[in-house]
């Protein structure tokens, strides 16, 4: 007699509502997606400054970290027009987080972002279940843009920048924004960033709607 038939009240856990820990085919899908995911941020990046202003655009990190503008070692160049008033490429250093936030604060931001990542790893694994495929690729969109930016610090103590939406479209009624700029969108960023912003957003929207039953099988299941 099995011990299963011997203990008829002992109930197995199905391998979809088990934590994504656990589960092979979580961690292939979850590190599929963030390679995948890294590898189109620093390929962009790259095609970027090696394209955008004309010839390529080597960036020192020496330079970077004794420069006093990062915009000195870009050197003047005509954006390209992708869409007009739409979408344009144009290239940045940025020596702070997401949209210039916090510059000057790199071993900050290095710091915040190993965090992130941890805690990420940790969502996944513990408060996902194996089925939860959708939770599992914003999980990986966040992953690969914080290794995306992170990589770009610690190899150039700066991030690199190229994506510039909305360019020259300006805000309403005279409306400025803090730092002086006119226009709806001001900033530029890259596909790290993206894929950061669509992965919190995914998550937020995941979280509102999932079944409240999937939350408890997350929580107890092990």
């Amino acid at each position: 007699m099995s011990a299963d038939a011997a203990h008829p009240d002992i109930t197995r856990t199905p391998p979809d509502t088990a934590r994504a820990g656990r589960s092979p085919r979580a961690w292939t899908l979850l590190i599929a997606a963030t390679l995948v995911a890294l590898a189109l941020d620093l390929g962009s990046k790259h095609l970027a400054f090696q394209r955008v202003a004309g010839a390529p655009v080597p960036i020192d990190r020496r330079e970077v970290i004794e420069a006093t503008s990062l915009d000195t070692l870009i050197p003047v160049h005509d954006p390209v027009v992708v869409v007009p008033s739409l979408l344009e490429f144009t290239l940045v250093l940025n020596p702070g987080a997401v949209f210039g936030i916090g510059a000057g604060q790199r071993w900050f931001f290095v710091a915040f972002t190993v965090g992130a990542l941890a805690f990420a790893l940790l969502i996944f694994a513990r408060w996902t279940t194996a089925r939860e495929r959708g939770a599992h690729l914003a999980l990986a969109l966040l992953i690969a843009g914080g290794l995306g930016n992170l990589y770009d610090r610690m190899l150039y103590a700066c991030v690199r920048d190229f994506i510039h939406p909305l360019p020259g479209v300006q805000l309403p009624f005279g409306i400025r924004w803090p730092s002086g700029s006119p226009e709806v969108w001001p900033y530029v960023s890259n596909v790290a960033d993206l894929f950061l912003l669509i992965g919190i957003g995914a998550l937020l929207v995941y979280s509102w709607r999932r079944p409240p039953e999937h939350q408890e099988e997350s929580a107890t299941t092990d």
